[in-house]
């Protein structure tokens, strides 16, 4: 039996893919597992810059493994660790120290959606749709959905989609916040890749910091938040890659970050 997600480097890429396009990629415990396994690989090896995450097949992931969720439903302990894995599996991707990448083809539906939200950038193929699909079937969000499309959509756009369920087209999933950038079908996982392979030029301890501001800041107020920044400014400007960055700047070359 295959694994259920491929594990790839390519460069200075960390590649996450989710290889059960006959079960639509969707999440078993398995894949969870596999995923966080993946993420803590690449975080300690120092020659990977960034993560993509990205799916075998015609869908990104339809959601959960519902024939898993209903053969865990007598079970409370297990059910419990079925989601309480899942969200803190993708509360570690919010949280990586890499910048974390997905690339969405076909459907991203609920579980789908949570793993989406879970990631700091995404690409969409032009004929990609989103949605929760929750409520359609009785269900609430179980890996933080409800909450990271609140603060992504705001509250009324989030609730409209729980409650409807219904399907957003990539033009319109980017224009609510969903996605950052959409790209024809064809070239959705090279366009991701390139992103990816950009990132690896900049600072790796500097694209940490920032993804550690824009977290940890949105829950305090302003002057906390410019407190936060300023305090880690400091902190990194007498930095090797600082200085590397600003004789760079200087001498009109680019930049040839140690770290």
């Amino acid at each position: 039996m295959s694994a259920p997600v491929a594990v790839i480097t390519q460069g200075s890429v960390g590649i996450i893919e989710l290889a059960r396009p006959e079960k639509f990629n969707c999440l078993s415990l398995e894949v969870h597992e596999c995923i966080s396994s993946a993420r803590a690989r690449f975080e300690a090896d120092p020659d990977i810059r960034s993560i993509l995450i990205r799916a075998q097949g015609k869908h990104f992931c339809t959601g959960a493994d519902l024939t898993e969720v209903k053969g865990k439903l007598n079970d409370p302990a297990a059910l419990d660790h079925f989601l309480a894995f899942g969200m803190e599996n993708l509360r570690a991707l919010e949280t990586s120290s890499l910048p974390v990448v997905v690339a969405v083809q076909g459907l991203c539906l609920a579980g789908g959606v949570e793993l989406m939200l879970g990631c700091d950038v995404c690409f969409a193929a032009e004929t990609a749709q989103f949605g929760d699909q929750h409520a359609q079937f009785g269900l609430i969000p179980g890996w933080g959905g409800s909450q990271r499309l609140t603060r992504l959509m705001g509250e009324r756009r989030a609730l409209d989609l729980m409650f409807s369920a219904r399907w957003l087209k990539a033009d319109e999933a980017k224009e609510v916040g969903l996605v950052n950038y959409i790209v024809p079908d064809a070239d959705l996982h090279q366009a991701a890749l390139e992103y990816c392979e950009k990132i690896a030029t900049r600072s790796r301890p500097g694209i940490a910091e920032m993804k550690r501001l824009a977290r940890e800041g949105a829950d305090l107020g302003i002057d906390q938040q410019m407190r936060l920044e300023r305090d880690a400014a400091v902190r990194a400007l007498p930095s090797d890659d600082v200085a590397e960055g600003l004789d760079a700047f200087e001498n009109r070359r680019a930049p040839e970050f140690k770290a």
